[in-house]
């Protein structure tokens, strides 16, 4: 029996959208990063846990975050918390090279928590995972400036985006990592 060529591009169609549909990413932990020292960073690792990505840089007015953001992993990583430095040259004001960067952030503020590799986090350039950030959220929660942070939730689910002037020890902050960390996922 013959279908008419609609028909047949229009079940095309469909099963192109529905397989597009179900390989859209649905949390944070569908993304991958490569760490600061060129190793696979699958966020799927963190399953269970809640995130708090960071786009950062070292010649910063607000640099010294660094300071915090530790301090926030230091005092939440036993209850299934972690940072995640996202080193970003978008405002021109990042080291140039990972090296670089990794010897500034343990030398001078002793960073532990994960760090990427230097990226995008803004505009059609951005990665994978800041495109879907501010897709999910809202144009009006991409990064603005450096120390731009995500939350992210044990589930993998976005639950805010906080400006730069907005510190890690700011009661907003640290309020709502208490509330992601005591909500199970």
């Amino acid at each position: 029996m013959f279908k008419p060529a609609f028909a047949i591009v229009a079940a095309l169609t469909t099963a192109t959208v529905l397989t597009a549909a179900s390989q859209a990413p649905k949390s944070a932990f569908d993304f991958n990063m490569t760490t600061i020292n060129g190793k696979p960073m699958p966020f799927a690792q963190y399953k269970g846990k809640v995130l708090l990505v960071v786009n950062t840089a070292s010649m910063c007015g607000y640099t010294p975050q660094y300071e915090g953001l530790q301090a926030l992993q230091d005092k939440y990583k036993g209850q299934g918390f972690t940072v995640i430095g996202v080193p970003s040259s978008d405002f021109d004001q990042e080291l140039e090279s990972d090296k670089e960067i990794k010897t500034f952030c343990e030398s001078k503020f002793g960073i532990k928590f994960p760090m990427s590799t230097k990226s995008a986090v803004t505009g059609d350039k951005a990665t994978p995972f800041y495109r879907w950030a501010a897709t999910t959220l809202g144009a009006d929660k991409a990064p603005k400036w450096n120390f731009h942070k995500y939350l992210v939730g044990r589930d993998g689910k976005l639950i805010a985006a906080y400006p730069s002037k907005v510190t890690p020890s700011s009661s907003e902050l640290t309020t709502a990592v208490n509330q992601a960390i005591a909500a199970k996922g």
